[in-house]
């Protein structure tokens, strides 16, 4: 056998991506190097993997697919190795596939992911950033070991493991009239135009907050992308419920945002930990379930304000 793993996963890379310039960006490989090693594996086998259209990129052969499905397997059989390997001895290696919330990834994944590998210079962390629905899926077809999600709709058989409390606040633009108050109570929102985050369960949750409280609220947008939704209140298209306190204050167009406090008890949402429940956890995983425990909590979430903060807030208004 003349052929490398690392051959096999530069062919996995770009079977998925559909062109080596992706691919490359993704595994951060340069091209030369992927389209050496796909012709080598070809010359190996002595069939083609791929069908090359310049417009269209590329695309598997009925060989490339059926290999596809191999050099997966395979690669999984050389990961479990390590796993092993670390189950055995009291070093810490493998990789980590890992999931994580879109709309808190930009603050949280970095410094989780990176400061796990400071700690297990072995691990290799593998990031997945989806929607909360798209996560627990993934987690079902083992495509992830854990996730770092928000508690809403768990179904049976999973495992969650509650990590922070984030309550619901009142985002508007520094230039708002509303800017100036310290807090203020859904009802009075009703006259106020509101831009909703329209997820899976995000959209339930924030909409929950107004049926419990008898109000009803004037939507002028729904948008799936928080970034779009920060900008658009910035420049007083209207206000936004969140959760997730950023310590940029800015949206990505420089305008300034502030946050008021709702008025009133509301459910916050909890970041925790997901998994499938009743599996049996690798070394791996559980070391990362404990990092994860002494790195967030209330008084600390990555890339964002302290939650416990906001709640003393809260208490003293």
């Amino acid at each position: 056998m003349r052929f490398t793993l690392r051959q096999l996963e530069y062919f996995i890379a770009t079977a998925e991506a559909g062109s080596i310039t992706l691919a490359s960006d993704r595994i951060r490989v340069s091209q030369p190097s992927i389209s050496t090693a796909i012709s080598q594996l070809e010359i190996e086998l002595n069939t083609q993997l791929f069908l090359r259209r310049h417009a269209q990129g590329l695309s598997l052969t009925p060989a490339g697919q059926k290999l596809l499905l191999q050099a997966k397997a395979v690669i999984e059989q050389a990961q479990n190795l390590y796993t092993a390997a670390s189950e055995a001895t009291d070093q810490i290696r493998g990789t980590l596939s890992l999931g994580c919330l879109l709309t808190f990834a930009p603050m949280l994944l970095p410094e989780v992911s990176q400061s796990f590998k400071a700690a297990y210079p072995g691990v290799t962390v593998r990031p997945t950033v989806a929607d909360h629905r798209t996560l627990l899926t993934r987690l079902e077809r083992a495509e992830l070991d854990i996730a770092l999600s928000y508690d809403l709709s768990v179904p049976e058989g999973f495992e969650f493991t509650p990590l922070a409390e984030l309550p619901p606040y009142v985002q508007v633009a520094e230039t708002d009239p509303l800017a100036e108050r310290s807090a203020i109570s859904l009802a009075e929102l009703e006259e106020h135009e509101f831009i909703l985050l329209d997820l899976p369960l995000s959209r339930d949750y924030f909409l929950g907050l107004f049926a419990a409280a008898g109000a009803n609220p004037n939507i002028v947008a729904q948008i799936q992308h928080q970034e779009v939704i920060r900008t658009m209140v910035a420049s007083r298209y209207g206000y936004t419920l969140a959760n997730v306190r950023p310590k940029n204050k800015a949206a990505l167009d420089g305008r300034g945002l502030v946050g008021l406090r709702l008025s009133g008890d509301h459910k916050p949402m909890r970041i925790g930990l997901i998994r499938v429940g009743q599996q049996v956890s690798t070394r791996l995983v559980r070391t990362f379930e404990e990092h994860c425990n002494q790195l967030i909590s209330d008084s600390y979430v990555p890339g964002m304000e302290a939650p416990i903060l906001n709640l003393r807030r809260a208490g003293q208004s």
